[in-house]
């Protein structure tokens, strides 16, 4: 049974008492926000998402899934996921699925068949979702080792059950350029090439652990010829690699110094030139749950370890000092189906836990990138749905049964912001060097981000320690400088356990495993990202404002002032 804990809530901005008095003892924090003081754009780095299974995105729950994520920013979200190019009938399964893009007939000729690919993007692209295109893994027809091909693998089983055909370097490289060229080729037909100049077009998946069963130098050949088949089709495409698995763990680091190394000196397999284009350059950077003495102690200093270590990686390189990162799977564990039930650390999945751990985590990248001089684009969430599941299974999903969890309220929060990053010092900001090396083991992390457009400031504030248990809120008191001296109005969001959370409703309705459509509609209302009461004008002091408010543990509040 997921472990929850219940946390009062008290608002006060200005001199409006927007909640109950807490019962625990608060614990003072304040918040300086210099709106006079740019740090640079605030990227959007929260906009890319993805899953192992590809068919169901376009199955009920799945599709409503895209069109929430689209919601977000229309045409600016990416998706990414395995299996594209395995051989069967598209019958999505835990960490599998299927499209048939290419087998061969008797005498051994290519037979392309696009109708599954084409019915994904096809749902990406209907609801402002764009494909971030992960080419593989291995049809059937191409493996060396082609039985078995499709695993069966169950949460519980040992994860290297899920090894198959599938993850083996082709029999033959030039039927695979081939087959890359004619699906970008298919593609800039269907789609045009203006609109397929914008996806991501990426190799395999994490080939420095079990995903692939070749050699470093065959993913260099691999990838080498890739290229070769997408440029060939369409010269302006954006290609890169090598997504390995925790960029500073299980050889992460050398698989990705010696892919770097050879893409900018080593000799083309493809081509025979030297080099082989890089347009942007990926890795994987996962945390570390356990359940320790009965409840969840996430492993946050994991995960940024992996960042930074990555990201030192590619500032090694000079030569690639301006080419865009994507931490192609960012996530607090490693196995998005691994459930709860048979995985007790993943009881933070439904829960608030993974709201504020993904305010946190998300709130830290830039300043790691900031740190060793790379160009970070972007980090991708490795969360999608699980159709046809229990509802609240604990998967690490965004959405469960068509319900968002409160984790999505995060990347809605996230939307609103835009602009210039702005200053925003805390005294409960837990240093950085500090979460990366120890995580949050001690004092919790209050710490906020800010952004700032023409006529909107917006400042993200999260209230996260790594262990589930009780803590006191946070009684916070932020300040704003330099603001314009116009009248401002203040819209205050909250994420907490009765603020955009439908589980907390779920349990109230005494944990139904099949709502009735009554019940349906209040836990959408409830997965709504909310208000702390009604919007509210804040008359500024020579350009200055203050306002207080309390932030339960795991607790995180977008304050937007407009005017």
């Amino acid at each position: 049974m997921i472990r929850r804990w219940v946390t009062a809530l008290l608002l006060a901005s200005s001199s409006v008492v927007l909640g109950a008095p807490s019962t625990q003892p608060s614990t003072p924090v304040e918040i300086k926000i210099d709106s006079s003081k740019k740090l640079g754009k605030l990227l959007p780095v929260w906009r890319f998402f993805g899953a192992d299974e590809p068919n169901y995105a376009y199955m009920k729950d799945g599709e409503k899934l895209i069109g929430e994520l689209g919601e977000l920013s229309h045409g600016n979200v990416y998706f990414r996921t395995h299996n594209l190019l395995c051989t069967g009938d598209g019958s999505p399964a835990l960490k599998w699925g299927s499209t048939n893009a290419y087998t061969e007939n008797s005498s051994g000729k290519a037979v392309y068949d696009w109708t599954i690919t084409d019915r994904i993007f096809d749902t990406y692209l209907k609801h402002g979702v764009r494909p971030y295109v992960q080419i593989g893994f291995m049809p059937q027809a191409l493996s060396p080792k082609p039985e078995p091909y499709q695993h069966h693998w169950r949460p519980g089983d040992q994860y290297a059950t899920i090894l198959g055909g599938w993850a083996y370097p082709p029999t033959d490289y030039d039927k695979w350029r081939e087959l890359v060229h004619q699906w970008v080729l298919h593609c800039v037909d269907k789609y045009g090439k203006a609109e397929v100049e914008q996806w991501y077009w990426e190799l395999w998946n994490e080939p420095n652990i079990m995903y692939w069963q070749g050699t470093p130098a065959e993913y260099q050949k691999l990838y080498d010829y890739t290229v070769d088949g997408v440029r060939s089709a369409l010269p302006t495409a954006r290609v890169g690699g090598p997504e390995v698995a925790g960029g500073g763990s299980r050889g992460g680091i050398k698989f990705q110094q010696d892919f770097l190394e050879h893409c900018l000196r080593g000799t083309n397999y493809a081509t025979g030139k030297t080099g082989t284009p890089i347009d942007f350059i990926s890795f994987h950077a996962k945390g570390s749950p356990k359940f320790v003495d009965g409840h969840v102690q996430m492993g946050i200093s994991n995960q940024l370890n992996d960042i930074d270590k990555g990201f030192a990686t590619v500032a090694g390189f000079p030569e690639l000092k301006n080419t865009p990162i994507v931490i192609g799977e960012s996530d607090p564990d490693g196995c998005a189906a691994c459930s709860a039930e048979e995985y007790p650390q993943n009881n933070y999945r439904n829960s608030t836990h993974y709201a504020s751990y993904t305010a946190a985590t998300f709130g830290r990248e830039q300043d790691i990138a900031e740190h060793r001089g790379v160009n970070f684009l972007g980090a991708l969430t490795w969360a999608f749905e699980f159709e046809d599941h229990p509802i609240y299974g604990g998967f690490r999903t965004l959405a469960t049964d068509g319900v968002p969890l409160a984790v999505l309220n995060v990347f809605r929060m996230f939307s609103h912001m835009s602009g210039d990053r702005i200053s925003a010092e805390s005294s409960g900001t837990i240093p950085l060097g500090t979460i990366i090396s120890r995580g949050v083991r001690g004092e919790p992390d209050v710490s906020a981000l800010a952004s700032m457009d023409d006529r909107k400031l917006c400042v993200m504030v999260w209230n996260y320690h790594d262990d589930e248990v009780p803590g006191p809120d946070a009684d916070v008191t932020l300040s704003i400088g330099n603001l314009p001296t116009e009248k401002i109005q203040l819209t205050h969001y909250r994420i907490d356990e009765d603020h955009s959370n439908a589980f907390t409703e779920w349990k109230k309705m005494g944990s139904p495993a099949t709502p009735s459509a009554e019940q349906y509609q209040q836990l959408m209302k409830a997965s709504a990202l909310q208000t702390l009461g009604e919007k509210q004008a804040i008359p500024p002091t020579g350009g200055n404002a203050s306002v207080h408010f309390s932030l339960p543990r795991q607790g995180v509040s977008l304050l937007v002032f407009t005017w």
